[in-house]
């Protein structure tokens, strides 16, 4: 399928127009595009026009056997799991003529604003590899943005059009631009996969729902090397509090022609 054009602006909908007497600041919102997918506690419907996927932390320092995480004999194929089912739902959300948002730890090379709490939990061992520091062999330090290891995974490259958001929270909405990104957008319900379930990924749906945003976990779309107990727990917190819990394979069944 032909990948439609996509654009880092915000969609004319939510943009100002000329006009003969000067300017409309009126907003011209787009139609509903209605699905309806399986999910839990209950079969939802979202409109696709208000909705983004957001993808967490498929990078280099968590996701290669080179990086920050690799590096350090840490198992990384909890992390490379979600990437078969990733795949398949990156192309075909991008089908459906919509961008996909990254949401990728990148740290300010001298770790300024990073609490003492994240510097002692990010080297854990006196003599393990912290946040900014560089990984043996690699021209790159441990999440810095721009470096090798913040950069998505070479399996799902960002496209044309795609959005990208640094962090360096676990919550993707602190002390951030994605909240004013997303609401520029009109964006009202949010799609959540990639890494860890248990750490960004619920991080950051619990703030988006503080915020008021429509939350969906992508249970297959999404991966951690914590116990099953641990996914379970946030699933079961999901469904009761936050949300939705679905699967990528339903999403992709109710957006087919």
């Amino acid at each position: 399928m032909t990948q439609p054009p996509t654009t880092r602006m915000p969609p004319l909908s939510q943009q100002w127009h000329d006009t003969e007497q000067g300017v409309s600041l009126i907003r011209f919102p787009l139609p509903a595009r209605p699905i309806t997918m399986q999910a839990q506690p209950e079969c939802i419907e979202l409109d696709l026009n208000r909705t983004q996927l957001v993808v967490v932390d498929m990078q280099n320092d968590f996701c290669h056997p080179q990086g920050w995480f690799g590096i350090q004999g840490v198992d990384i194929s909890p992390m490379r799991s979600p990437l078969t089912t990733l795949i398949p739902l990156v192309d075909g959300w991008r089908a459906l003529g919509y961008p996909v948002l990254w949401l990728n730890w990148g740290i300010r090379p001298d770790c300024a604003n990073l609490s003492p709490t994240q510097l002692h939990k990010g080297r854990r061992l006196p003599d393990g590899i912290g946040y900014g520091d560089a990984l043996p062999g690699q021209d790159s330090r441990a999440v810095v943005a721009g470096d090798w290891g913040a950069r998505n995974v070479d399996e799902l490259p960002p496209r044309e059009g795609d959005l990208l958001i640094h962090k360096h929270r676990l919550s993707g909405f602190w002390d951030s631009e994605l909240d004013s990104v997303l609401r520029q957008r009109g964006i009202t319900t949010l799609l959540f996969a990639g890494i860890n379930t248990d750490r960004c990924v619920f991080s950051t749906l619990q703030d988006a729902a503080f915020l008021g945003y429509d939350c969906v976990l992508l249970e297959d779309a999404c991966g951690t090397p914590s116990p099953q107990y641990v996914s379970d727990a946030i699933y079961f917190l999901v469904r009761q509090l936050h949300g939705f819990v679905g699967r990528a394979t339903h999403l992709l069944d109710a957006c087919a022609p």
